[in-house]
């Protein structure tokens, strides 16, 4: 593949489910199969992911499961009703309690060894409660890392779903993300905050544009608090996200910053083989991971500019993730280009949380509603300074954007939260955001031209961001140098498809990029002769 190479996951392929099965005697296998069937099909999964069918020991030797399992090409596995029993689930049952002694067979059966539920218990008629029938089947996933079977534990636990109906629901979605978060390689958690904990230094780490919120979002905010007895009203300020974007507010979902939205896709929306395009922000392969989902990584190259080629991107990905500009490489991608990775039956989530920071946000996508399956991501923590006030949006399809919203909490967004993407919608926040626009546009050429003097760094000159991406052997070095001298830069090789001797580099001022680069010579300068300029 040009320009790219494919990180495969080291579990691809594993099966991870398990269906679970509830069923009246002399039930035939059609039907068996059938509800299984339509199950997996509504939820986006595969039937070549199942593991095994799971059920009581007292239905071991139905014909009807026995049939619909070796139809699925699986195993039957069956439990003790007393170890089934001590599994909580969603949707408990009187009657199949009292009749078995355990409150839902197919949820627990699923769950049993199982880490979260993929569907409710479902019969041909419903979802949870209303699901009484012949039949009924349950959902259920491991994680690939502890995919196959395990000790029964009577700690195994279960909680309500935030709706009901037929989309699939995920219990990872009810837990903090604890699963399967680490990668095999660099910190997915770590980010640019960490570098200026505990000293006074000048601030490269991070993209946030200096000397903000400005006043007058202050004052909006300040303003706000006096309404905090009130629940918040997301309304006024969806529908300013709307009108700004030119579209209807049903396609646009206010979230508790990006960061939020990246766990609500990889919690709400299907994805039996998602993508990330690395080196980019590290919080949706995060999301993803502590979802339990398997995450493939397309690494773009630097000897080629870290240029996206669409075709590097496995046809079979139906989740692709993607920066545009890119952090940490703060390449702009093309808007056709991107629209290239867009198809039916694929998900395909653009991040712009920089784009305000492109003059005219050229090759934006947040306009447009003809992509098939666009999400598109914005932030206003980093043009206005909000980072810990926590304030973002998604625009999507409604469909997409009704989903995302059920997986999150009542009142998501705080009211000042509120007042101030209100605020920053109006025109005369879009016209001062233009203006620093443009004004990074030239505090970065002044920071690419001075670096450009230094025979050790190798900056990646299609800059479009609030930050510039450079190269130099011993960067640890010269990082831990530059602290000394009042500096925090923003370590690369937390990034997938980076390393060591990589740094980002927030944009500021030309005073403060003079003075950076006056402590860069002396920090290169400080490093033995082989490194010296």
């Amino acid at each position: 593949m040009t320009g790219a190479s494919v990180d495969p996951a080291p579990s691809a392929g594993a099966r991870t489910l398990v269906v679970g099965v509830g069923l009246r005697r002399g039930v035939p296998g059609d039907e068996v199969f059938a509800l299984i069937e339509a199950v997996l099909g509504r939820a986006g999964l595969c039937a070549a992911d199942v593991a095994e069918v799971a059920t009581a020991d007292a239905k071991a030797d139905e014909p009807g499961l026995l049939a619909a399992a070796a139809r699925l090409g699986a195993p039957v596995r069956t439990h003790p009703a007393a170890a089934l029993a001590e599994v909580r689930v969603p949707h408990p049952s009187g009657t199949v309690g009292a009749a078995v002694g355990t409150p839902s067979v197919a949820e627990a059966a699923a769950l049993i060894d199982a880490d979260e539920l993929v569907v409710a218990k479902t019969a041909a008629g419903g979802v949870g409660r209303a699901a009484k029938g012949r039949v009924t089947c349950a959902v259920a996933r491991r994680s690939p890392a502890t995919a196959g079977p395990r000790d029964v534990s009577g700690g195994k636990t279960s909680t309500s779903p935030v709706t009901g109906g037929r989309r699939p629901f995920t219990m990872a979605a009810m837990k903090p993300p604890t699963r399967n978060i680490e990668s095999t390689g660099p910190d997915l958690r770590h980010h640019g905050d960490a570098e200026v904990r505990g000293g006074n230094l000048t601030d490269l780490a991070v993209n946030v544009r200096t000397q903000t919120p400005p006043e007058w979002l202050r004052a909006r905010i300040a303003a706000s608090l006096t309404s905090l007895a009130a629940y918040p009203d997301g309304a006024p300020a969806r529908a300013a996200v709307a009108e700004r974007h030119g579209l209807p507010a049903e396609r646009v979902l206010l979230t508790a910053g990006a960061a939020e939205a990246f766990v609500l896709i990889a919690r709400s929306l299907p994805a039996r083989r998602p993508v990330v395009v690395h080196p980019q922000f590290t919080e949706p392969e995060a999301a993803l991971r502590a979802a339990g989902h398997t995450v493939e990584r397309v690494l773009l190259r630097a000897e080629e500019g870290f240029r996206l080629d669409p075709a590097a991107v496995p046809e079979e990905a139906d989740l692709v993730v993607v920066g545009n500009p890119t952090n940490p490489t703060s390449v702009l991608h093309p808007a056709a280009l991107l629209e290239r990775l867009a198809r039916p039956g694929r998900t395909l989530v653009v991040d712009e949380a920089f784009m305000d920071v492109v003059p005219g946000e050229r090759e934006a996508l947040c306009g447009r509603t003809d992509v098939p399956g666009l999400v598109v991501l914005r932030s206003l923590t980093k043009t206005w300074g909000l980072a810990g006030l926590r304030i973002g949006y998604v625009l999507a399809a409604p469909e997409t954007v009704g989903l995302l919203a059920e997986a999150q909490p009542l009142w998501p967004v705080s009211t000042p939260a509120l007042a101030a993407a209100e605020a920053c919608m109006e025109p005369r926040a879009l016209v001062e955001a233009a203006e620093a626009a443009d004004r990074i546009t030239v505090d970065r050429a002044h920071l690419l031209a001075g670096l450009a003097e230094f025979s050790e760094v190798r900056a990646v000159e299609a800059a479009r961001g609030p930050f510039v991406l450079v190269r130099l052997e011993r960067a640890a070095e010269v990082r831990e140098r530059l602290r000394l001298l009042g500096f925090a830069a923003r370590r690369g090789d937390t990034f997938p498809g980076l390393g060591p001797q990589w740094l980002r580099l927030a944009v500021r001022d030309r005073a403060t990029t003079n003075r950076f680069l006056q402590a860069l010579d002396q920090a290169v300068q400080a490093l033995p002769a082989r490194s010296r300029r």
